[in-house]
């Protein structure tokens, strides 16, 4: 259980606290020569349909790419606002499946997502039918909850 809310905090902190406990930098520029940005991102998902429906229909994510790859698919989504692509990856490969799998026993998140009022995305998520397996709790600067993605993962939302 420690190691669990330690991997959420932590998870929920990011880049705000470094390993030495020194405050990070939170102003949003680059440190010289960081010419590389995030562009894709990807989450494990058992079901590349349900994984869109979930993400998009109840998270409210927006459908970016979708690119046929014979069984599968380059299917991504967004928030819309951004230059940032979440991949809906297909866990067919035994290590990526066995890591999902290992991540969601123990509790850990396999991804964060940021909202603006965690209360109300919980009551919105939870009318959906979504299942929580923490409800929003404080840690720290923080408030954060954990939820099921239906295709293999914890998610965890956080209010800053």
């Amino acid at each position: 259980m420690k190691r669990r809310r330690f991997m959420q905090v932590g998870a929920a902190i990011g880049g705000m606290i470094s390993a030495d406990g020194a405050r990070g930098q939170q102003t949003g520029e680059r440190k010289k020569g960081g010419a590389m940005k995030i562009i894709v991102t990807s989450v494990l998902v058992d079901d590349q349909a349900k994984a869109l429906a979930f993400y998009t229909d109840v998270l409210g994510f927006v459908k970016k790419t979708d690119i046929p790859l014979g069984a599968d698919r380059w299917l991504t989504v967004s928030d819309g606002a951004g230059d940032v692509e979440l991949l809906l990856e297909p866990n067919r490969h035994p290590a990526s499946n066995a890591f999902q799998k290992a991540l969601f026993a123990d509790g850990i998140p396999l991804a964060m997502f940021g909202v603006e009022d965690i209360q109300k995305e919980f009551k919105r998520l939870s009318a959906l039918g979504v299942k929580f397996h923490t409800n929003p709790v404080k840690r720290g600067p923080v408030t954060i909850a954990v939820l099921e993605d239906t295709c293999g993962n914890l998610v965890q939302i956080v209010q800053q």
